[in-house]
C-alpha cells in the first residue's frame, strides 16, 4: 500500500448504514412491519458496513469516527445475532437484559455526544438524540415507555443521520457544502518557529 494513498471519507457510508437501519427498526417499533428485515440488515448494512467505515476512519487517524462506527456496527450485529439465537431456540432474551443493555449504550452515546460537539450541530443532534433513544428503549423494555414513542423519536434520529450522509456525499461530489451541517470552527495550531540558521 502506498504511504501517501488517499482514502475516501467513510462518514457517508457509516451514517447512511446507521441512519437507514435505525429507521427500518423504528418502522417495526411503530407497528408497520415485522422485525425480520430490520435485523437482517442489522448484520449487513447497519453492522458490517459501519465496521468497515470505522476501520477506514481508523486508517485515516480519526479516533472518534473509528470508535463510533465500529461500536454501533457491532451493536447492530450483536442485536441481530441475539434475536437470531432466540428464533432458533438457543437463548431466551429477557426484557430486563434488553433494558440494561440499552441503558449502557445510552451512557456510551452520552459521552460520545461531547466528542460530536466538536464536529457539527447535526452530529451533536444525532448523538444527543440517539442517547435519548437508548434511554427511551431502556424505559420501554422496563415497561414504562410506549414502543410508538421510541419509534417516532428514532425516526428523527435516523433521519438526521441520513441527512448527514447525504451532506458528506454532496460535499465529496461538488466540493462544497450543498447541505449544511453546522460545522464547528476548528483551531489550527500555530506552526512551530523554525530555528534561525546563522
Amino acid at each position: 500500500m502506498a504511504k501517501d494513498q488517499v482514502w475516501g471519507h467513510p462518514g457517508a457510508l457509516g451514517l447512511a448504514a446507521f441512519g437507514f437501519t435505525t429507521i427500518l427498526l423504528q418502522v417495526h417499533n411503530i407497528g408497520l412491519m415485522d422485525s425480520t428485515m430490520a435485523l437482517i440488515w442489522g448484520f449487513f448494512w447497519g453492522g458490517t458496513a459501519q465496521v468497515i467505515a470505522g476501520l477506514v476512519d481508523g486508517r485515516r487517524g480519526d479516533t472518534f469516527g473509528m470508535t463510533a462506527f465500529i461500536s454501533y456496527g457491532v451493536f447492530w450485529i450483536g442485536l441481530a445475532f441475539a434475536f437470531l439465537l432466540q428464533w432458533q431456540g438457543v437463548i431466551q432474551i429477557d426484557s430486563a437484559g434488553l433494558a440494561w443493555t440499552m441503558i449502557m449504550w445510552g451512557v456510551f452515546t452520552t459521552f460520545m455526544t461531547f466528542g460530536a460537539w466538536k464536529i457539527s450541530r447535526v452530529h451533536t443532534f444525532i448523538f444527543a438524540g440517539l442517547s435519548i433513544l437508548f434511554y427511551m428503549l431502556g424505559g420501554h423494555f422496563f415497561g414504562n415507555v410506549p414502543a410508538m414513542a421510541a419509534g417516532v423519536w428514532g425516526m428523527f434520529v435516523g433521519g438526521a443521520a441520513v441527512y448527514a450522509a447525504a451532506a458528506v456525499i454532496m460535499h465529496a461530489q461538488y466540493g462544497r457544502w450543498v447541505l449544511p451541517l453546522g460545522l464547528r470552527p476548528t483551531v489550527t495550531p500555530e506552526p512551530e518557529e523554525k530555528p534561525k540558521v546563522l
